[in-house]
């Protein structure tokens, strides 16, 4: 039978459920605040914007790309991608775009959720999937004056085409993923780049290489040799990555000791300056925070229009940044200090059994069980959830597994006639001890490592404690000991 599904965002996951819950016969309806689909490869579009796994992984198994101009996609490709899913499979109908969720509440009598959205209307659904992503929330530094800089300022994820670079004195505050992208392309063009840095990554190389008309008018000769090709070869760098990459946050020995020395290595190929090498040199171990990978940010760093500063910021004010040894005249401020990923804080509230919210439940810190359903809010499978996160591979696979749990649950409603399938307290329990347990022997475990994985607390509530082959497998099947069914 036919279940009706709310969708709660329209970017890779959101749209990757719509697909494949379709396809399994069910009505969908995509609820997306934004205009356009694409999620983060939607909103994000500053300079140099680009994925950091390849583009061969990055994509969904039943929908290949043939058409990637670079082994790593650049942002707006992956933008053009998510927008070609709606077309292949006809999804624009399901589509509701300026027009998000700001509540869904669960109704034990009729096993149903009522959402309601921006524009006021409301409906009920069998099931809801939130696909709100991790990394959407844009997260400003706590430095005194934050706000206080006088002239153009904006979050990277929120970049402002309106303002013309070329000559300006442009400051960038971080660092990390984001920032080593737009700093070369920045640098181009500013009259003067200041890079503020808290701490130093461990960068490795990204060995980017250009794919030619030419290269993809061969594989268009014999399109079914280049899938099968293709298959072939995502294949070998997704199991490359789940048996080899894994290693560096699983902090084996050989792991930590192989990709320590290719980000040492990298880094003195490209920077001949001790003193500059010295600065970038982080003093954590590799894999505790997101391991960073480029080819051109130290070179960027060496330009004569580039200055890296790492003393610390002391302040911002009207027309510049005050570090601890002098003051930084700018005409633009950019932060690239990443996004909220410990609090959760959701666009939509979510209401449960016995009028509990979600907000409530997480207030300690996000639970759940395989990062999909949360005990109490029965018929809700969350994409990208808490502890699903990853470090060495694509989340695009983490994704696939998820729908296809969902989809697996909502099979056995069917087949035995039931309303709601909700994960048991001791369920979810269990799964959470096991995964803390996992996660202890791990690099982001470190008392030394400090990152956006962690929280406060010194739990890691965003990454899988294992490999990928290792998630597909916990979800393969339905633990009814874990997941009641009524």
């Amino acid at each position: 039978m036919s279940k009706r599904i709310a969708v709660v965002g329209a970017g890779m996951g959101g749209l990757c459920a719509a697909i494949k819950s379709r396809e399994a016969g069910h009505d969908v309806t995509v609820f997306e605040h934004a205009d356009s689909v694409g999620g983060t490869w939607r909103a994000n579009r500053y300079p140099g914007v680009a994925c950091d796994v390849p583009a061969i992984l990055y994509q969904f198994s039943f929908a290949p790309n043939p058409n990637w101009s670079h082994h790593y996609a650049r942002g707006g490709e992956i933008h053009d991608y998510t927008k070609s899913l709606v077309d292949q499979f006809g999804l624009a109908d399901a589509l509701r775009l300026n027009e998000g969720v700001t509540q869904a509440k669960w109704d034990s009598g009729s096993g149903t959720w009522t959402i309601t959205t921006e524009k006021g209307a409301t409906e009920t659904f069998d099931a809801i999937v939130p696909a709100l992503g991790q990394l959407s929330r844009p997260c400003f530094p706590e430095i005194a004056g934050v706000h206080d800089f006088a002239g153009p300022k904006w979050h990277a994820a929120e970049w402002d085409d309106s303002v013309d670079l070329t000559g300006k004195r442009v400051g960038v505050i971080g660092c990390a993923a984001s920032a080593v992208q737009l700093i070369p392309e920045v640098a181009k063009v500013a009259g003067h780049l200041t890079v503020f840095q808290r701490t130093p990554n461990w960068v490795i190389p990204r060995n980017d290489h250009h794919v030619t008309p030419e290269t993809k008018s061969l594989m268009a000769t014999n399109l079914e040799m280049a899938m099968k090709l293709g298959a072939s070869q995502r294949a070998m760098i997704f199991d490359n990555a789940d048996s080899f990459f894994w290693q560096a946050f699983k902090w084996t020995p050989e792991g930590r000791a192989a990709f320590t020395r290719t980000a040492l290595d990298h880094l003195e190929e490209q920077v001949p300056d001790p003193a500059l090498r010295a600065k970038l040199t982080p003093d954590y171990p590799i894999g505790c925070k997101r391991i960073l990978i480029t080819d051109d940010f130290y070179p960027a760093l060496m330009r004569d229009n580039v200055t890296l500063e790492t003393n610390g910021i002391a302040r911002i004010e009207t027309n510049g940044v005050r570090t601890a040894d002098g003051f930084h005249e700018l005409d633009v401020l950019i932060f690239a200090t990443g996004f909220e990923t410990t609090q959760w804080d959701w666009s939509m509230d979510v209401i449960g059994e016995e009028g509990r919210t979600l907000k409530e439940t997480w207030k300690e810190g996000p639970e759940a069980y395989l990062g999909i359903m949360v005990s109490g809010f029965p018929n809700m499978f969350m994409l990208y959830g808490p502890n699903t996160n990853l470090g060495h591979n694509s989340i695009s696979f983490m994704i696939e597994q998820q729908v296809g749990y969902m989809l697996q649950t909502l099979s056995a409603l069917e087949v035995e006639k039931a309303k709601a399938a909700n994960v048991t307290p001791d369920g979810q329990r269990r799964f959470n001890e096991r995964i803390t347990q996992l996660l202890s022997s791990t690099v982001w475990a470190d008392p030394h490592c400090r990152s956006w994985y962690k929280a406060a607390n010194g739990r890691v509530y965003q990454n899988w404690a294992g490999d990928c082959a290792s998630y597909a497998e916990e979800t393969a099947v339905l633990d009814r000991e874990a997941v009641a069914l009524r």
